[in-house]
């Protein structure tokens, strides 16, 4: 599977069925037909723990929507990897069948939504040809029309349009539109290095040039002379236009937004773990994110949220709704804050903002997406909420590293540790301390929850993503390097993993068909 996944899944179809053919309860329903208006936080949460309707989120794993399925009653999980090895309630991974190699999340998606088994338990939860509602991590017009035969509403605005908001160029277009500031820039097609050097002239020697599509550093080059600019002559070269960036010296933030018809809702500003070697191979790769009241200055965070509100009413205009993320950069030497880019989705960081204590007080942004789509009118003071999300007394601390595989080498996975909660001791050793799907028990910093990716028989290669792990306060020093306590998990997760070298022409097969982003 997406992770060299050669199992059989463990999580079979008719214990699955058995949990979620359940007949809902009579006092789960409504009395009348008509639904009333939603008044407010409190009917909003009464409305998704009392829904009947089969909402499913399908994508290679879980991770994006952890802890979801506690909130909306009949939210699961359609996967292509288990990585709680059949533990996990609402997660259903279908037997693996002869597909062809995956090369992204779409085509996961797309494999997922033919599989018969799969498309059996649709038909036999829905009535009359609705089978449900589906939310995506990625997904295209393939996916949209394997829905459509499945009696599935996408819960997302078309492919289209998300496709069209994930340019970067067209990113910085709206971010024009909206008055939310970039990093001083230029959009041109660049066709040689003299050609660079002659539309960047007010930016300075020393350049960041990204071309539309790519994420976690793959497609952003750092150039400063020809020899750079040589080493990714031919990507930037075949680019119908790119964005060239003069280099600041920033530091990375991250923020979630939601917009609805009430206006834009807006999760608090999360620092970014970027090109840590001890994480990820990527220079520039994201590879975790931080939640701290005092991460940023006031005058930061506001500056932050302001310019989530504007694009996201920009975004409106575009006939876009629901979930997005920013991510931001601040100039460390003027204070200024920028936009970077947009992923008009749910993120690797999507766990962080809907777990956090802020969102638990009132509802996970994740219910106001999904909430305009579920057919029913509400009210909602999205200035009230935007306040007490902004208020740092609200905002719990945690933390998350997305442990990759950094070696340039492949190897088949005999031993995995398994998703649930680890414990660290003072020795720097870890230890399994029980099974648990997500990080609601985890209460100290000696502590953790850890979800699983590759586990056995998968494969490391360059890149591969092992797991991810989260735990209360900070990774990160006040100086924004690994603290000791980061790095001892870190070598305390790769010491669980056993593997097995293969052969040299194996090794590029499975490299090869698996170097896509999971999460």
């Amino acid at each position: 599977m997406g992770a060299g996944k050669k199992q059989k899944s463990k999580n079979p179809t008719a214990d699955l069925q058995g949990d979620l053919n359940a007949k809902a309860l009579q006092s789960d329903r409504s009395a009348s037909s008509k639904r009333k208006r939603l008044n407010g936080i409190s009917d909003i949460r009464r409305f998704f723990h009392r829904n009947t309707e089969p909402i499913y989120f399908i994508s290679a794993t879980n991770f994006n929507l952890l802890g979801m399925d506690e909130w909306i009653r009949n939210f699961n999980f359609l996967s292509a990897i288990d990585c709680f090895d059949g533990k996990h309630p609402h997660v259903y991974v279908p037997p693996e069948i002869p597909h062809e190699p995956f090369e992204s999340i779409e085509d996961i998606n797309n494999y997922l939504l033919s599989h018969p088994d799969l498309l059996k338990l649709l038909r036999d939860r829905g009535a009359n040809g609705k089978n449900g509602k589906a939310v995506f991590l990625m997904f295209d017009e393939k996916t949209e029309a394997l829905c459509k035969k499945a009696g599935l509403e996408v819960c997302f605005p078309p492919a289209a349009l998300r496709t069209k908001i994930d340019d970067k160029v067209e990113t910085t277009r709206i971010a024009e539109r909206a008055g939310v500031k970039c990093v001083p820039n230029v959009l041109a097609k660049v066709d040689s290095y003299e050609m660079l050097r002659k539309v960047s002239k007010k930016l300075g020697e020393d350049l960041v040039i990204q071309t539309a599509f790519g994420d976690s550093g793959h497609t952003t080059y750092f150039i400063s002379n020809e020899k750079e600019f040589k080493k990714y002559e031919k990507d930037i070269v075949a680019a119908p236009e790119v964005k060239v960036m003069k280099r600041i010296n920033c530091r990375g933030s991250a923020l979630e937004a939601c917009v609805t018809r009430h206006g834009t809702i807006v999760g608090p500003l999360m620092t970014e773990l970027v090109g840590f070697p001890e994480l990820t191979p990527y220079k520039g790769g994201w590879c975790g994110n931080e939640v701290f009241a005092g991460a940023f200055q006031s005058k930061t965070r506001k500056e932050a949220r302001n310019a989530a509100i504007a694009f996201g009413d920009e975004l409106k205009k575009l006939g876009y709704r629901g979930y997005f993320e920013i991510d931001f950069l601040t100039d460390l030497d003027t204070g200024k804050v920028y936009l970077g880019e947009c992923n008009p989705r749910i993120t690797g960081a999507s766990s962080m903002t809907n777990l956090s204590a802020f969102a638990h007080a009132d509802a996970p942004l994740f219910v106001f997406h999904l909430l305009e789509w579920m057919g029913v009118d509400y009210d909602l003071d999205v200035e009230a909420l935007n306040t007490r999300w902004a208020d740092p007394d609200n905002i719990d601390s945690w933390s998350q590293l997305v442990i990759k595989h950094t070696k340039d080498s492949v190897a088949q996975i005999t031993e995995a540790p398994p998703s649930g909660i680890w414990e660290l001791s003072d020795s720097k050793q870890i230890r399994y301390v029980r099974p648990q799907t997500h990080r609601r028990t985890v209460h100290t910093e000696n502590r953790a929850f850890w979800l699983r990716i590759a586990g056995k028989g998968d494969y490391f290669y360059e890149g591969a993503d092992l797991g991810i792990l989260v735990s209360p306060g900070r990774f990160m020093d006040d100086d924004f390097k690994l603290t000791d306590r980061a790095k001892a998990w870190i070598k305390g997760i790769r010491s669980q993993y056993q593997v097995t070298p293969i052969a040299a022409a194996d090794s590029m097969i499975e490299a090869h068909q698996h170097e896509f982003k999971l999460l």
